[in-house]
């Protein structure tokens, strides 16, 4: 039986294998820098690996000790769920109303308004944050304090980069100004794909402002899109890192901007203690991908 199902799929594989060999160079590439380093990585997980010394098993002892014993771990984790529950959301919904706003201008200013929202998302976060560190020093001749000073709001400069109530409030502000990347380009060219005709329908069931037509022909009609921008917005608000180092240093005071990302360059970059690292990448690719499927069950069509 089982070698008679293995023939027919050895015929389906010759039937179109000018299919295969077209989409081959998409898989080699994906399970080259997806699939295995994924599957390396899930096993150095259950190892000792110090780069020098042959990995040796220790079973779940790394998982143990990232969840039980480390409390800098569940601290990076805390600060990565506070940010990415904020600059996820907020994001994606400003990233769709700007894209959406844009829209609504005529075509040849379009192009102008487009590259101003997304060129900060091609800058690199350590090159924005050395230009926002000017706006949140620490001293009166910082932006920000020596304006809040100038209005009297205060009497002294903040320490806005030194105290662990700011850093990562200072953090999600920076990251949201760099949010406008390829979920707001996608989706720009969504709304390019809707057919015009269903707004002349919606007038006629009575839709009379934007916003109805917004609600209830734009957002169903750009689920794809949409699904898009939510797993780039996921991704994207946790594997924050660059910025946090930039602004607040490695390691941030009381590591009040510390995320998982760093605490994973500690062990991985740092200390060499690779296996440990893995261990953090496991977590961090569970978080992820069930958030990422979270994600699919709100924004799949499959149900209609």
């Amino acid at each position: 039986m089982i070698a008679y199902r293995f023939k027919n799929l050895m015929k389906e594989v010759w039937r179109w294998r000018v299919s295969y060999l077209l989409l081959s160079p998409f898989f080699i590439l994906f399970a080259l820098f997806i699939i295995i380093p994924t599957v390396t990585s899930t096993a150095l997980s259950f190892t000792y690996y110090n780069i020098l010394q042959p990995p040796h098993w220790v079973g779940w002892q790394n998982f143990k000790t990232l969840l039980v014993d480390d409390e800098i771990f569940i601290t990076s984790l805390m600060n990565t769920l506070y940010f990415a529950l904020i600059t996820g959301p907020v994001g994606y919904v400003l990233a769709f109303l700007f894209a959406w706003l844009i829209h609504q201008i005529p075509k040849r200013f379009r192009t102008f308004y487009t590259t101003i929202f997304y060129v900060p998302s091609l800058t690199s976060g350590v090159a924005m944050a050395v230009v926002w560190l000017v706006l949140f020093a620490n001293d009166s001749y910082g932006y920000l304090n020596s304006f809040l000073i100038q209005a009297g709001v205060i009497d002294e400069p903040v320490q806005w980069l030194q105290n662990v109530k700011y850093i990562m409030p200072v953090v999600i502000i920076i990251s949201l100004w760099m949010s406008l990347g390829t979920g707001f380009l996608a989706f720009l060219a969504g709304f390019e794909t809707i057919n015009t005709e269903l707004y002349d329908a919606g007038k006629v069931d009575g839709i009379r402002s934007r916003f109805q037509e917004l609600w209830y022909i734009t957002i169903p009609a750009m689920k794809p899109q949409m699904l898009f921008g939510a797993i780039l917005s996921v991704v994207g608000s946790f594997k924050v890192g660059e910025i946090s180092k930039a602004v607040a240093g490695f390691p941030s005071p009381l590591y009040a901007g510390h995320t998982v990302v760093l605490h994973l360059q500690d062990y991985a970059v740092l200390r060499y203690e690779m296996g440990y690292a893995a261990a953090i990448s496991v977590v961090l690719f569970i978080l992820i991908y069930g958030i990422g499927k979270l994600c699919f069950a709100v924004f799949s069509s499959k149900g209609e």
